[in-house]
């Protein structure tokens, strides 16, 4: 198991000069860093991966950023902005060393509209139609696609274990496992642990976020059933914070963070990392 950090919490967009992060997340103790892709240009992988590199750390995993324009269930011209956008994003994986692509690759984030049963059904057909040819790409690059559930506010269609356990089961490929995210699952599921461990082999990552989505362990969550389904399930991915704050305004107003959670964004990576190291390990 290995404990990583979100580039979210410092920057947006990450560009080559925020490997200048990469220093600090070193002297803090982190293994891996999670970078958030918001555009393809925004990066030259192979300096990204020299840096990386150069300080000791490694990319353990990418987030694919689903904006508007970027909707497996879309109108076609979303699908294949989002399809295309993810392609690619993959073969940067392979230049960075990156096992994993991971977040909500089925839909843009924000998109939270219930529809009829019917066209929910069709909806679900055509992602599972995408992440096959997707999946496809993923194993013959030698990487895997975590798809993560998001609370009801985030999306409407994929907010539980038990929903994205079934969508790997439709698409049937190796490549594509789960991600879950112990701030999402406090709004949806009935028991963390529980969904964990149900998750079992195809639990490919996770995401420890206070209640709050601010310092995990400085909130309500209660972390220890939590740290004994993943030690259940063998569980030897990365845990990865991914928390926000009003610092980077772009996030803020995305992930809908009004207020200044936390004294400082260094005290959640800092603390939170402690608190994992303790309890998890």
């Amino acid at each position: 198991m290995r404990f990583g950090i979100n580039t979210f919490l410092f920057t947006s967009p990450f560009t080559n000069k925020s490997t200048a992060l990469f220093p600090q997340f070193k002297k803090w103790g982190f293994q891996t860093v999670e970078i958030p892709v918001e555009d393809i240009s925004h990066i030259d992988p192979a300096h990204v991966k020299a840096e990386l590199d150069k300080h000791g750390l490694v990319c353990g995993s990418v987030c694919a950023c689903m904006g508007p324009d970027r909707d497996l269930r879309g109108t076609p011209a979303q699908q294949k902005t989002g399809y295309d956008y993810m392609v690619k994003l993959l073969d940067q994986m392979v230049v960075l060393g990156c096992p994993s692509m991971i977040g909500p690759v089925y839909s843009a984030v924000g998109r939270a509209d219930a529809v009829p049963a019917q066209e929910y059904k069709q909806q679900w057909k055509t992602v599972v139609g995408h992440l096959k040819m997707l999946s496809r790409e993923a194993q013959k690059r030698g990487v895997q696609i975590c798809m993560e559930p998001l609370n009801r506010f985030e999306t409407d269609f994929m907010n539980t274990c038990d929903q994205g356990l079934k969508m790997i089961a439709d698409v049937g490929s190796p490549a594509l496992k789960l991600h879950l995210d112990t701030f999402h699952m406090n709004i949806e599921e009935k028991n963390q642990a529980k969904a964990i461990r149900k998750a079992g082999k195809a639990l490919g990552h996770f995401h420890a976020c206070g209640s709050d989505r601010g310092t995990p362990g400085n909130d309500h969550i209660d972390w220890k059933p939590i740290a004994a389904a993943l030690k259940s399930i063998g569980y030897k991915g990365d845990v990865v914070i991914e928390s926000f704050t009003t610092d980077v305004k772009v996030i803020a107003r995305a992930a809908a963070i009004w207020r200044q959670m936390e004294p400082t964004r260094d005290e959640i990576a800092v603390k939170g990392l402690k608190f994992l190291k303790r309890t998890l390990k």
